[in-house]
């Protein structure tokens, strides 16, 4: 029997969906005929595209690491320089986050709370939020070549604070609905703390 013809279009859709549904319902509130009835996809092809729920948030969340990952660097090799990089590319989160009515934040923490039992997509959460911090330290070290950035404290640790800060900032910002946590960590950090003293 021939193997069905697999479209890449139809995988997309179905990431697409399936990582707004976790980023608003969570993993356990998230069910695949949900999105499957949102892409109009019938429930025996899902298993032609990912062998398992499991498999397919592990995609999902690899799909939204990969976006935020080409957000970020467009906005860094758009820039004047890496600080300001940084700043585009946070300001941009917050016009999103402003955009979506503050539901949802980042799928990376969302899910990390949710799926620490799950070692699959566990390790995937794990190394998009290394890549997104390895990113960050990245600029932040070209930011210290170029002077703009503090270089008394290692560009690792000052990107571990900038993202773990972030992080924390973006669960402030669902419970009050306002980007001024999101506000405060760009300006306490890119704007003072992280300058040459």
């Amino acid at each position: 029997m021939a193997r069905p013809r697999l479209s890449e279009t139809t995988r997309h859709r179905l990431l697409e969906e399936g990582v707004a549904s976790f980023l608003v319902q969570g993993y356990h509130g998230t069910g695949i005929k949900q999105v499957l009835d949102q892409v109009k996809v019938p429930k025996g092809s899902f298993y032609n595209y990912f062998k398992s729920k499991e498999d397919f948030v592990a995609a999902a969340i690899q799909h939204y690491a990969d976006c935020f990952g080409e957000k970020m660097t467009k906005e860094l090799a758009g820039a004047p320089d890496p600080l300001t990089g940084l700043r585009r590319f946070f300001e941009t989160l917050m016009t999103d986050f402003e955009a979506e009515g503050y539901v949802g934040g980042c799928l990376i923490a969302n899910l990390g709370g949710e799926l620490e039992g799950n070692d699959v997509c566990r390790e995937t959460l794990a190394s998009a939020f290394r890549n997104w911090r390895n990113t960050t330290k990245d600029a932040l070290r070209q930011g210290q070549q170029l002077g703009l950035v503090r270089s008394d404290v290692d560009a690792g640790e000052l990107a571990d604070l900038l993202t773990e800060a972030w992080e924390g900032a973006v669960i402030r910002m669902k419970l009050e609905r306002s980007i001024a946590p999101l506000h405060r960590v760009v300006d306490r950090l890119l704007g003072d703390y992280f300058k040459p003293k």
